[in-house]
């Protein structure tokens, strides 16, 4: 990403806590909560409103958008937005 021109940051968060099926369980929910609670959910709600969330794995992106509203995308996702707006940079 740096390389395509981004900068970035990488708060050492640690696990969201969401675990795939973990964050789900009734008995589980309150630590699944605190573990994202811990760094990254704070993070992201304190991020710019122009700011990108990525995360690649499907229950962090899941854990994000339920603790903060804000959608988090795929690194993948990210990467073709940065080729398009490049490529479309070039044509002009």
């Amino acid at each position: 990403m740096r390389k395509l021109g981004a900068e970035l940051e990488s708060p050492d968060s640690g696990c969201c806590g969401m675990a795939g099926p973990f964050g789900f369980l009734e008995d589980k929910f309150e630590v699944s909560q605190a573990a994202g609670e811990r760094v990254l959910l704070p993070a992201v709600r304190n991020a710019a409103p122009d700011t990108l969330i990525v995360a690649d794995g499907f229950s962090c992106r899941e854990q994000i958008l339920q603790g903060t509203g804000k959608p988090a995308m795929h690194l993948a996702e990210v990467l073709k937005m940065a080729l398009h707006h490049k490529n479309s940079s070039a044509e002009s």
